[in-house]
């Protein structure tokens, strides 16, 4: 028996099993990377900040000039379709993950995007994974990557959830290799940027502190809801800025931010550590964003995928 998770998939509004093959050989989000995606996850089986993310999807088709042919409500259908369709096989009530992939479609062989016939999404749902065991307790360990640094705004901009993130997977892999669980990333002016798949802050003197999106970086909307709501709600201070590695030695605490994990303390990048612990800083601003989310949760039944 297989111990990989089931994961449901929906191509174009057909449901299967993730592992039966459904798209084409020949379509551009496989060939070249020509595609955007979107990653949403529930609180007590209701989808979280819906509209956020596919604002961010619009402002990365707009980027592409790719365009997109469904609303947001028939998309949301479909994703209700693609969670019932997972229930069926999946029983539980573990919260889930929900990835959207929207590429420019399928075509003749060439970078000429006149060649695609017409865009085509897919939806996955996989039970959510957790973090590490014991993660809350010790905090993650980092590494800033050397041989790569986070690729600039002005060659294929991180602000553009795109299909292509060869430079992540690579600086990630070598973090790996120094037995690390995440990686930093530098920009091409030596400043901290983010990690492979989420933004990164720092708390020093109780202020929380996180790179701005000049450095090079997506506009994670965990970081939009931290420094917009979530950081004053639970009285604290939230600012971007611009962060060096040589300043690593004066910050007191270290956190990332995603959508799948919220807040994830940081115990270690490289031979910097940082405190973690229930009267951190982090784990405060980690109760608000729960706090949070499952307010809006509360907030929008209509929402409810269980």
């Amino acid at each position: 028996m297989s111990s990989t998770p089931y994961v449901q998939a929906n191509t174009d509004g057909a449901l299967h099993p993730a592992d039966q093959a459904s798209i084409s050989p020949l379509d551009r989000g496989f060939l070249y990377g020509d595609a955007i995606y979107e990653v949403w996850r529930t609180y007590n089986q209701v989808l979280f900040a819906w509209d956020r993310h596919w604002s961010r999807l619009e402002r990365s088709a707009a980027a592409l000039a790719l365009e997109l042919p469904w609303s947001a409500d028939a998309i949301l259908d479909e994703v209700r379709r693609t969670a019932a369709a997972f229930h069926e096989v999946q029983r539980g009530g573990d919260d889930l993950y929900i990835r959207l992939q929207v590429s420019r479609g399928a075509g003749g062989i060439g970078l000429d995007t006149a060649l695609a016939d017409r865009p085509r999404f897919v939806i996955l749902v996989q039970t959510l994974r957790g973090l590490p065991p014991g993660a809350l307790v010790s905090g993650l360990r980092l590494s800033i990557a050397r041989e790569l640094r986070r690729n600039p705004a002005e060659a294929l901009n991180p602000a553009w959830k795109t299909g292509n993130y060869l430079n992540n997977i690579l600086a990630l892999r070598e973090a790996r290799s120094r037995g690390a669980d995440e990686v930093i990333l530098l920009n091409l002016h030596g400043e901290i940027a983010e990690a492979a798949v989420s933004n990164v802050a720092f708390v020093r003197d109780g202020e929380i502190l996180t790179p701005p999106l000049e450095a090079g970086i997506l506009a994670g909307i965990t970081r939009s809801l931290v420094l917009d709501t979530v950081a004053a709600g639970a009285g604290l201070r939230a600012v971007e800025a611009s962060i060096r590695p040589e300043e690593l030695g004066a910050m007191e605490e270290c956190f990332l931010m995603s959508t799948t994990r919220d807040i994830v303390p940081i115990g270690a990048i490289d031979e910097v550590r940082f405190r973690v612990g229930p009267d951190s800083v982090t784990s405060r601003l980690k109760a608000a964003f729960a706090a949070h989310a499952n307010h809006e949760a509360a907030a929008h039944p209509e929402r409810s995928l269980g």
